[in-house]
């Protein structure tokens, strides 16, 4: 047991913080509490005790009066005299001169182990943290059972008064220690992340709880974190455990990073889930945007079909007139009347015939001038989605992707990133799929998670687009995630601003050293304050060389946040890793075993293991 019970043991000056230099840049400040070398930094088994002894404040001033009196009539005797008398005058000094309370205060670091060979460490390690406090290590073996006895809360009656010093109260609480463990959240769901100092597992919900709280008004979620930050690596990790707890989740990808999960479930679900549609030509992903299951045309779908038409007929830097969204709107609404009261089979092939035969009738009728909407050039735009046009397969599927009972989808469009036409249809359809597949599936959690190609919509007229999917995914029990590692694509759109981030109250970001440069812009586009700087910027600075892990730093609607790591076990690297090499001998094996991923992930992760143990 250490003491710090006489003011001889303390430092020339406290602080209510300093400056954690391991987590700290030369961008930003790791401001930890004064104590906390004897607090969470202090890795081994131990109890801080901090007392504060508030005792009748004036009573204690007499008595220094009284003491300061008594050395001047004895300092001619005793320079000590004279030096004490100084002291005492100090403190009186201070108290009247800023009305400060007077109080008695005593801390103690008791640290044990089951190993009496680790005593030596122990008490070289709890020293040498006190130490950094600048205090006097002080190693009690007088009246440590007292001290102990005290520390039992109800017993603090029993604390030898000797052992504790006067002082005021606030330099006393700079000897208290603010950082404090993580706590589970009592959340029955949420996903499982590690202490970042110890390795130990938490169960932390970014959804609910927050929610019912008022943290969070939404559960979407914006991620980002450059190319080997371990971000996908962190999406395999929440999407499965999200998929566990009984939710639906869609997955929008450009590069194969969920593939192994993908495999995996399947194998588990003997193939009734883990479904993944990769785009090709010979089998594209087509839909039809004018199809319901049930008939309703509500205003939501009106303005999905809207959007879509949009997208297709103007270009990025060309926005719709008034007039010409007026014109379009009502040819969506004059189309679905004609379905209703015809009913007829919907495509688009049908809205296309509508709109050149009976549409233009009607624009006559009113005469609406050519400048107001110029309907020879709607239809020209429009041909290659329809009969017998380039793209006709798109927008006038026969069958419906019927994804209700799946639960875990992966649509792979890496093929098509490239491409400024398709992309950003396929992106739409694969967010109505979504759309429509949230509307029927009542009270159940539903997961959109966009990788990059949250690009294909991010451009002008789409922007009321993905306002309307994250308002809507919102109102379903759903959580729409963007996950983006291009930094300047961020910065440089003010849709991803207006669209993305300011209705995505959840911030997930990775390790941010490649853009220090450019982390000013980046703070502010996301709002954070300097203290959630610090926090990202401290990410993966200090980390544990035994352990195999990465950091990352979750914020909760600007008013919550903290680093995590995400530590798995060997079986759950080989399901989520996306380094090639690795990918495939998990899927070289899993084809010499039938297909079967699992076990495939059970034997290299066993032949994994044996060689670290024989390593160790």
């Amino acid at each position: 047991m250490y003491t710090i019970s006489d003011t001889e043991d303390l430092p020339g000056t406290v602080s209510s913080h300093s400056r954690y230099e391991k987590l700290s840049t030369d961008r930003s400040d790791c401001l930890l509490s004064f104590a906390s070398p004897v607090g969470l930094l202090l890795s081994c088994n131990h109890i801080y005790n901090q007392y504060l002894f508030i005792d009748n404040s004036d009573e204690n001033l007499r008595q220094f009066e009284k003491s300061a009196r008594n050395m001047h009539s004895l300092a001619r005797y005793s320079r000590a005299n004279q030096i004490n008398k100084e002291w005492i005058e100090k403190y009186l000094n201070e108290a009247h001169s800023f009305g400060l309370q007077s109080i008695r205060a005593h801390f103690n670091v008791m640290s044990w182990s089951d190993n009496p060979a680790e005593l030596k460490q122990l008490k070289n390690d709890t020293g040498s943290a006190l130490a950094l406090m600048e205090c006097k290590p002080r190693h009690n073996t007088t009246d440590t059972a007292t001290l102990y006895w005290a520390g039992i809360p109800g017993n603090a009656g029993d604390f030898p008064s000797e052992e504790s010093f006067y002082t005021f109260i606030e330099p006393a609480l700079c000897f208290f220690t603010e950082e404090t463990n993580y706590q589970d959240s009592p959340s029955p769901f949420g996903i499982k992340m590690a202490d970042r100092l110890t390795g130990k597992p938490i169960h932390l919900d970014i959804s609910d709880l927050p929610m019912k709280q008022g943290i969070i008004t939404n559960r979407n979620k914006f991620i980002l974190g450059p190319s080997g930050s371990g971000k996908s690596f962190f999406t395999n990790h929440m999407v499965r455990q999200y998929y566990e707890q009984g939710a639906h989740v869609l997955l929008v990808d450009t590069g194969n990073s969920y593939q192994g999960l993908c495999e995996l479930i399947k194998g588990k679900t003997k193939g009734e889930d883990g479904v993944s549609f990769t785009y090709t030509e010979d089998n594209p992903i087509a839909f039809n945007p004018f199809y319901t299951d049930d008939g309703v045309f509500d205003i939501e779908k009106r303005e999905s079909i809207k959007t879509l038409i949009l997208t297709l007929w103007k270009r990025d830097d060309e926005p719709p007139t008034r007039s010409e969204e007026v014109a379009l709107s009502n040819a969506v609404s004059g189309y679905i009347e004609k379905i209703k009261s015809n009913a007829q089979h919907p495509s688009f092939n049908g809205f296309y015939d509508y709109v050149k035969d009976d549409y233009q009738k009607v624009l006559e009728q009113k005469k609406v001038r050519e400048k107001d909407f110029d309907i020879a050039n709607f239809l020209n735009v429009l041909e290659p989605y329809y009969r017998g046009g380039e793209y006709d397969y798109l927008l006038n599927s026969e069958k419906q992707l019927d994804l209700l009972s799946k639960r875990f989808i992966v649509f792979e469009i890496d093929a098509i990133k490239d491409h400024k036409i398709l992309f950003p249809i396929v992106t739409i359809i694969i967010m109505e799929v979504f759309i429509n597949k949230m509307r029927r599936l009542k009270g159940i959690r539903k997961l959109i998670l966009i990788e990059e190609a949250w690009k294909a919509i991010a451009k002008e007229g789409m922007a009321e687009y993905i306002k309307y999917l994250f308002k809507t995914v919102r109102k379903f029990f759903g959580e729409a995630i963007v996950v983006t590692q291009e930094v300047d694509d961020i910065i440089q759109s003010p849709i991803v601003k207006e669209s993305i981030i300011n209705n995505s109250d959840c911030k997930i970001l990775l390790d941010q050293r490649k853009y220090m440069n450019k982390f000013d812009d980046i703070q502010a586009m996301l709002g954070l304050t300097d203290k959630e700087k610090s926090q990202v910027l401290s990410i993966n600075m200090n980390n544990d060389p035994r352990r195999l892990y990465k950091e990352v730093w979750i914020g909760l609607g600007g008013t919550h946040s903290a680093v995590y790591a995400t530590e798995v076990s060997t079986e759950e690297y080989l399901a989520y890793t996306t380094e090639e090499t690795e990918k495939m001998e998990v899927m070289n094996l899993a084809s010499e075993l039938d297909g079967n991923v699992e076990h495939a992930i059970k034997r290299i992760s066993l032949k994994r293991i044996k060689s670290n143990t024989k390593d160790h």
